[in-house]
């Protein structure tokens, strides 16, 4: 079963308003109007508000550029050729490139009409205004991006907490059987959290941060730390007990994967580790060395990893 978008409503619902609207008020090319209000229908408010400015913009530029190449050169297709040549460059340097679709249509309305008039200029101006004002009046609803964002971050947090716990097995028992899955699934929902969150801001003008964007930045450091991780703890020798703490550590970090701060602790947990292993007797043999190195390595990343998780605020 197919499935409807808010943005497919919502063209549905302005482009017939936008004719009625322009028919009401005798317009020619009225039909344009709607074509303009489905143009103008963003994914953001935010969108909606700074094209609208291009578009004004760019009819400007497109209606002076054609009036002058039609009327002094006359109007055929090599003029309105020539209309394009020059209004489309001269738009995307003026960075007003969202407006070149509907001021074509207008342009093309000047070509049809045979000459650039007072009233011809002022029936585009109403048509113009008419579809941008519907476009932002609809875009003023935009389906809360809250719902979406807390199962986001519930699936990365799981992912972390499966990540952890694979690792502490893995160094606890040295089976190789998980697959890793989790890995690649988390940088695609990391990916699509930042674009969620930042979409969601685009959605209030007035604000400029979101929670959730810091909360996912440091999720996304936090994973380049995993995966930084997961050499070093190959190379761990899973028969050696004096590791098992060391799984225990990450085995607690997998259950307590959550919004809230309980860094402290652990960081403190590590301090307790670190001293434990500056106890331990010197390498004596090569092997030894390398696998004291990976440990000390390691331990360096998870002080990183806790570090990371200070920096943000608790939030539900």
């Amino acid at each position: 079963m197919f499935k409807i978008g808010y943005r497919t409503i919502k063209t549905a619902i302005g482009a017939p308003i936008a004719i009625f609207i322009a028919q009401l008020l005798q317009l020619d090319y009225a039909i344009s109007a709607a074509v303009i209000t489905m143009l103008c229908i963003q994914t953001t408010r935010r969108a909606s508000y700074l094209k609208a400015w291009s578009r004004f913009y760019s009819f400007l530029i497109g209606v002076t550029i054609g009036g002058l190449v039609f009327e002094f050169i006359g109007y055929s297709p090599l003029t309105f050729s020539l209309t394009l040549l020059l209004f489309i460059p001269l738009a995307v340097k003026l960075k007003a490139t969202e407006g070149i679709i509907t001021s074509t249509v207008i342009i093309l309305h000047i070509y049809n009409a045979g000459a650039l008039t007072v009233g011809l200029f002022i029936n585009e101006v109403i048509l113009l205004s008419i579809g941008i004002t519907i476009g932002i009046v609809l875009n003023l609803y935009m389906p809360s991006l809250t719902d979406d964002l807390v199962t986001i971050r519930k699936e990365i947090e799981n992912n972390f907490s499966r990540i952890l716990h694979e690792v502490a097995r893995f160094i606890e028992t040295g089976d190789h059987s998980w697959s890793g899955e989790e890995l690649a699934e988390t940088a695609q929902l990391l990916e699509k959290a930042q674009e969620l969150a930042n979409k969601d801001v685009e959605n209030h003008l007035l604000r400029t941060r979101h929670p959730y964007i810091d909360y996912f930045h440091m999720r996304e450091k936090q994973f380049e730390i995993l995966e930084r991780m997961l050499p070093f703890i190959t190379h761990l020798n899973a028969t050696d007990n004096q590791y098992k703490y060391i799984a225990k550590l990450f085995e607690d970090l997998s259950k307590n994967v959550h919004p809230g701060d309980t860094s402290i602790q652990y960081l403190e947990r590590l301090r307790t580790i670190r001293q434990r292993f500056n106890k331990e007797e010197l390498p004596v043999s090569r092997e030894e060395f390398e696998r004291q190195a990976n440990l000390y390595i390691l331990l360096n990343e998870i002080e990183q990893y806790l570090t990371l998780k200070r920096s943000i605020k608790s939030f539900k």
